[in-house]
């Protein structure tokens, strides 16, 4: 693990007679920085595993991976975690989970005026669980996702062909694994919600961590992975792996 505040004062912006190996080392060190400030942080949000470097060796590489479904898995995992009562801090990236909660819940939005206000929002947890119980299902939205400018950027054969939406899929992300479901999350869009087959149960597989060292976590999923192909096998309209990493 390094420090991002390390990575920050050790690789300072480049000037404009900088040689092309100092930009390739100002960009490792600014992608890391992304990653472990932003993107992907843990509890520390001052920590980054050097593992990920390896992923940048070569930049044309490394843009052909699916980094937005290992943001994902990590936020997911980070929420898991989270939700004991006990736990007072939350990793990943937060600033998604605060858009999904906006579109969502209307009623916690800042007013965006010139600065932003906040004024009758609440911000301790107590305050904000008793705004929630009380108001009526009318005041959320639930299909948010139907607004046109989301719409726009989904592939029109998504609304062509129904059967797409109804897979799960892991969202791997070396230690971590988590399942993506579309199924559950059809009202969203518009389409009429079915009741949803139970989610799996992946508590054994949430106590695995990076400090397994020296671990194929491509290999370690396999059982996952053989899962994932009977459902291509059984749905032919599904579309594509997400993950690993």
């Amino acid at each position: 693990m390094i420090e991002i505040g390390w990575l920050r004062d050790t690789f300072q912006e480049q000037e404009n007679d900088s040689t092309e190996v100092e930009r390739i080392r100002y960009a490792w060190a600014y992608i890391l920085e992304m990653i472990g400030g932003y993107l992907m942080p843990d509890l520390s949000q001052n920590l980054v595993h050097l593992m990920r470097l390896l992923k940048f060796v070569d930049f044309r590489v490394a843009s052909q991976l699916s980094w937005e479904y290992a943001v994902l898995a990590t936020l997911y995992r980070e929420m898991c975690r989270a939700t004991p009562p006990n736990k007072a801090k939350i990793g990943g990236f937060l600033s998604l989970l605060q858009s999904w909660a906006r579109f969502r819940f209307p009623f916690l939005r800042p007013q965006w005026n010139h600065p932003v206000s906040y004024v009758g929002i609440p911000t301790a947890l107590e305050d904000i669980r008793l705004l929630l119980d009380q108001r009526s299902e009318a005041q959320f939205q639930w299909t948010p996702n139907e607004d046109p400018a989301i719409r726009a950027v989904i592939p029109e054969e998504f609304f062509q062909n129904l059967n797409i939406w109804h897979f799960k899929v892991p969202l791997v992300n070396y230690a971590t694994i988590e399942m993506y479901q579309t199924d559950r999350v059809l009202r969203q869009f518009g389409f009429r919600q079915s009741i949803p087959e139970e989610p799996d149960v992946l508590d054994d597989q949430h106590k695995i961590d990076l400090r397994l060292t020296n671990t194929d976590w491509q290999d370690s999923w396999q059982a996952i992975f053989a899962i994932e192909r009977a459902e291509v096998l059984a749905n032919p309209c599904r579309k594509g792996t997400m993950g690993p990493l």
